[in-house]
């Protein structure tokens, strides 16, 4: 599969079977369970991504990394007993292709398997270099127009989900899920309520470029976005936490900034046609 590229190999990550792709610029890995990206660490660097301690077996999705959320977001639009997020984040993923660049980035391929019940088709693409470049690409194969939403639900390890802010949400209006989905104006920076510290807010329309600035870390970790209009920031909080067993206690160790169309930010994907979103992750020091 891999032929002559080196950099490439077959391991394990947090208990699950993995993709390891190292390059001078980073190393990263993806689980052929869910096929997200379970680790990131740009060379000389540290651990981008958060997966919890007290991860759960499958076929329970992995809590942490970057879970790919597909067909839907949440439950969105779906009733009955469908899985929350969609099915690809429980598939088992396999891998499609592989090639490397003049720079020295590799880029992987992989799409989920026994999907065909559903109506599109979904491959992925990782590119591992001085970012992170991560697509996720729907078809439809079909001749009828067909609607998605979707997302790549980053957990990035913080020092202190209390002490971080994140920048280019700033104006924008929210809907806060722990406000019965109520819409709000977005004030400076985003952080996590004093009162209350905890935050699930889809942000429709969003710009598409973030910075989540740790001071504790010395690092801010860059996101920016194409074709992919909502942004999502995530943390349980306390309360929350504790009644989730793959998180518990570890709520201040990750902020989740995602990379989403979700919520009115509906994409038709027209028969015969793909339909691309991306996100490219990158960390710079902290002066």
């Amino acid at each position: 599969m891999f032929g002559d590229i080196n950099g490439i190999s077959v391991g394990t990550s947090h208990g699950f079977d993995a993709l390891i792709v190292e390059t001078p610029s980073a190393t990263a890995t993806v689980s052929l369970f869910g096929g997200q990206v379970l680790s990131l660490v740009p060379a000389g660097g540290d651990e981008v991504l958060w997966v919890s301690p007290l991860v759960l077996e499958p076929p329970t999705p992995i809590r942490g990394g970057t879970p790919v959320c597909w067909p839907y977001f949440s439950r969105e639009g779906q009733t009955g007993e469908v899985p929350s997020h969609g099915y690809a984040r429980t598939a088992r993923w396999t891998v499609t292709g592989a090639r490397t660049f003049d720079d020295g980035d590799i880029e992987v391929e992989l799409t989920p398997e026994r999907l065909d019940h559903l109506p599109m088709r979904l491959r992925m693409t990782v590119r591992v270099g001085a970012a992170l470049e991560q697509g996720l690409h729907t078809t439809n194969p079909g001749t009828e127009s067909l609607t998605l939403t979707e997302a790549l639900h980053n957990y990035f390890r913080v020092s202190d989900a209390t002490s971080v802010r994140v920048e280019g949400l700033t104006g924008l209006t929210y809907l806060d899920e722990f406000d019965d989905g109520n819409a709000h104006e977005q004030t400076g920076d985003w952080r996590l309520p004093v009162d209350l510290p905890r935050s699930d807010r889809l942000y429709p329309g969003a710009g598409g470029h973030y910075r989540l600035l740790d001071p504790g870390l010395s690092r801010a970790i860059e996101i920016v976005t194409r074709d992919a209009r909502t942004a999502v920031v995530w943390n349980p909080g306390e309360a929350v936490a504790a009644d989730m067993a793959d998180v518990g206690p570890h709520w201040r160790e990750f902020v989740c900034v995602e990379t989403a169309n979700a919520g009115p930010d509906v994409v038709e994907v027209a028969g015969g046609t793909t339909h691309s979103m991306w996100q490219s992750i990158s960390v710079t020091a902290l002066s």
